[in-house]
């Protein structure tokens, strides 16, 4: 089906539990040495076992060959299209940090940096000062930078990450992002990227002076801008799907995407098996539970192949745990593939397994992405996973006579 939202017209209540378990990252390619990825790498007897009993396939997050952020990726994930509801990372950011953002916000992530006397870049991330000394320079700045007719807000998010909101009218995100994105370099300026953002680009170039007054004599004596994006409200799951939803998740952006869709959002914990123990404690309460395993993604980020082995390993061994929950409809996949071999996103599709007691198990014996290509979802749209879920958990009626 083309339109992702065709399925809400045919959404029924039921009291079925789903479970999506996203390993963020989760897709590899080989490695010279052996031939293998990650996850055909790791010891994964429980994973393999669920496989034999599910069906599997590939995901595509965006389209063929595009590699996606993590922001469209998890919108298809949820069942939006992702190419219409496009986000940018300050609206992450400030869901993140559960910002009372409003429809007058321009929402912008800072990074702090540092500049020499030449105003030349020399350190983009000012020494990944700690979040204590941002929380100080964010009520510095806070307390100093004047706007006329504009209220202006900034907000720690974590180490070197701050927030800048933005309130008032005719602001415009069409600007041009002032991180060099590489030392040596002077920051760019925040040019208008269409006609309607000239106002906002000039707006920004007297906050941005302002704000090297302010900070002049700091380490973190400069704020590169990026991700700028406009505060729109989206359909929560709960209109969509008729879900109760909660998210499990460490990192701030991921909670902040799932409060963006009307999730509540458990408590925060800092471990793999925290996050299992959430699942757990509060299974009992909802309906829909979307965990979020980040350091999938961070290892393959990091070009550490063994130690995203390791992880995909202890994923592994919590899965009996999970399956004693006894979810209606188990979905394990991720959001897209961060190859240790490229540390970096990539355009590779993503595994995934659905298991469920409405599915028809295919021929696939181990869950990896050369196993599920052989599987019976095949490779499909990403956007087109929570359809799916939803018929498994007897949630989507009859279409037509």
């Amino acid at each position: 089906m083309s339109d992702p939202e065709f399925i809400d017209r045919l959404v029924v209540s039921n009291t079925t539990k789903i479970v999506f378990l996203v390993l963020d990252g989760l897709g590899g390619i080989p490695r010279e040495e052996d031939g293998l990825t990650e996850l055909e790498k790791a010891r994964t007897p429980h994973l393999d076992e669920l496989a034999s009993r599910s069906v599997c396939g590939l995901l595509d997050p965006i389209g063929c060959g595009i590699t996606p952020g993590s922001g469209p990726a998890h919108f298809a994930l949820f069942g939006y299209d992702p190419e219409k509801n496009t986000i940018g990372r300050g609206v992450l950011e400030g869901a993140g940090i559960d910002f009372p953002m409003t429809e007058r916000d321009l929402l912008i992530r800072v990074n702090f940096a540092t500049i020499d006397e030449k105003g030349i870049v020399v350190d983009r991330r000012a020494g990944r000062i700690d979040t204590l000394t941002n929380v100080r320079l964010c009520r510095k700045l806070k307390d100093n930078v004047k706007l006329e007719n504009i209220e202006v807000f900034f907000e720690a998010v974590k180490d070197h990450r701050a927030l800048l909101v933005l309130r008032g009218e005719h602001l415009d995100e069409g600007i041009r992002e002032t991180d060099p994105q590489r030392t040596g370099f002077p920051p760019l300026q925040p040019e208008a990227l269409r006609p309607e953002a000239e106002w906002t680009s000039r707006v920004l170039r007297e906050l941005i002076e302002q704000s090297k007054s302010v900070l002049a004599g700091e380490t973190a004596n400069f704020i590169l801008l990026r991700g700028y994006a406009r505060y729109r409200r989206y359909p929560s799951l709960r209109e969509r799907f008729g879900l109760h939803p909660l998210a499990i998740a460490s990192y701030p952006m991921y909670r902040g995407l799932a409060r963006l869709l009307g999730m509540d959002v458990a408590e925060k914990v800092d471990s793999i098996s925290g996050e299992f123990e959430l699942l757990e404690k509060h299974f009992p309460e909802y309906d829909f539970f979307y965990v979020h395993i980040k350091e999938t993604d961070s290892r393959g980020e990091d070009g550490d192949f063994e130690a995203k082995v390791k992880v995909i390993e202890e994923i592994d061994r919590y899965i009996p745990l999970l399956m004693e929950l006894n979810p209606d409809v188990l979905v394990v996949t991720g959001d897209h593939s961060t190859p240790a071999v490229l540390a970096s996103h990539s355009w590779h599709p993503v595994p995934v397994l659905l298991y469920s007691r409405t599915c028809r198990p295919d021929a696939v014996k181990c869950f990896s992405e050369r196993a599920c290509i052989s599987g019976g979802l095949g490779r499909m749209p990403m956007v087109n996973l929570m359809g799916l879920a939803l018929a498994h958990a007897l949630r989507l009626d009859k279409f037509g006579a």
